[in-house]
């Protein structure tokens, strides 16, 4: 479980392509302090199991379902990358309850900054547009955020924006992440829960 508050920026050294998966090795500093092999971390909002630590750099594996569904599928050596250790039990909740588990790709449509802050809009599949709702709670590539307008229910092409502060501009990927570009969304798992529990009613 994780909250959504990045704790660094890492850099992916280098994407080993295997047959049906992909072993990643990602330089890090702050997110592994106190880390061992099998704890998680969360990747640009997917939870990757770490499987070997050489100083300030680990690895991981991660599965082709996980490439094919997520960001990570177009991840390049080189590229930067959203940090979050797993929560503990006496750590503080600062975001939102994240489960690492991406629901869906967005795509960033347009950017729109202000004096001290900058709007993003996010297109979003379809079947997750019910889930965002106006100051609730959304994870985009791992980090939590309040959702600040969304589209019309009927709206043939479904977009939420959030208003980054300077802090999230600076310190994670999405203050640079381009229009066209690919995010991991992961949605409110309790909406999801109420949705199930409420069609079991019926």
């Amino acid at each position: 479980m994780f909250t959504g508050i990045v704790e660094e920026m890492g850099t992916l050294l280098v994407r080993e392509d295997q047959q049906d998966a992909a072993r990643l090795r990602i330089r890090a500093r702050k997110a592994l302090e106190g880390v061992a092999l099998g704890d998680s971390i969360a990747v640009n909002g997917v939870c990757l199991t770490v499987t070997g630590v050489d100083d300030d750099v680990w690895s991981t594996d991660v599965m082709a379902e996980t490439l094919r569904r997520s960001s990570l599928g177009g991840l390049s050596d080189g590229d930067p990358v959203n940090l979050e250790r797993a929560v503990t039990p006496h750590g503080r909740l600062g975001g939102h309850l994240v489960q690492g588990h991406v629901d869906g790709l967005g795509s960033v449509l347009t950017r729109t900054p202000s004096e001290h802050w900058e709007v993003v809009r996010v297109a979003l599949p379809r079947e997750l547009a019910g889930y965002v709702v106006e100051k609730g709670s959304i994870a985009v590539d791992g980090v939590s955020l309040t959702v600040s307008a969304v589209s019309a229910v009927d709206d043939p092409g479904p977009w939420f924006e959030i208003s980054l502060i300077p802090t999230t501009l600076r310190e994670t990927t999405l203050g640079t992440v381009a229009p066209g570009s690919p995010v991991n969304l992961e949605v409110d798992v309790i909406a999801k829960y109420v949705e199930r529990l409420m069609g079991a009613r019926r």
